[in-house]
């Protein structure tokens, strides 16, 4: 039986451009109990928004074309009550954040919304794509459980408490059949 609050991916729309391959998206997903506990404490949790385009081959596997990573950290500051979200294109890192967006958000509610949207996104140039093939689209959007403290990383081995995934694949048809 499925359950009415698993994560998904239900708006979905990937945008052939003359210049790139663009996807825009709505996420459905809820914090999981502990992540959100963490969160209050001070902890912050790291997501990975993965995005990849795959050329259909009928006399191999598919072949990745292109890939897109984001990047996100979501803290709490206790003295502010502010929530802050960072989006980065390359990894958080403890030498600094590098370039990055930073959002600030007086909830969580409003945070976890910016985070569920994703709009135009570039996921691959124009000259990957072939536009006489078909390809899919692979979405993926984890919690990042390698980012975690030490201690929260061993005492989340073998928990579902910590599970965080929402995956979905669209398919995009060659331009002929547009």
């Amino acid at each position: 039986m499925a359950q009415s609050d698993a994560p998904e991916a239900p708006g979905l729309r990937v945008e052939r451009a003359d210049d790139a391959l663009y996807l825009a998206a709505s996420l459905n997903f809820s914090l999981p109990d502990l992540a959100e506990d963490a969160l209050n404490k001070g902890i912050p949790m790291f997501f990975v928004m993965e995005a990849q385009v795959l050329r259909d081959r009928w006399y191999w596997s598919d072949r990745v074309v292109a890939e897109a990573t984001r990047y996100m950290r979501l803290t709490y500051q206790p003295l502010t009550r502010r929530w802050r979200l960072n989006t980065s294109t390359v990894p958080f890192t403890n030498s600094g954040l590098g370039v990055v967006l930073g959002q600030n958000f007086d909830d969580l509610d409003e945070a976890l919304s910016a985070m569920r949207r994703v709009s135009r996104w570039r996921i691959g140039s124009a000259d990957a794509i072939d536009p006489d093939a078909a390809h899919t689209v692979q979405l993926r959007f984890r919690l990042d459980m390698s980012q975690l403290p030490r201690p929260l990383q061993i005492g989340a081995v073998g928990r579902s408490d910590w599970n965080l995934l929402v995956s979905r694949i669209q398919r995009i048809a060659p331009r002929a059949l547009l």
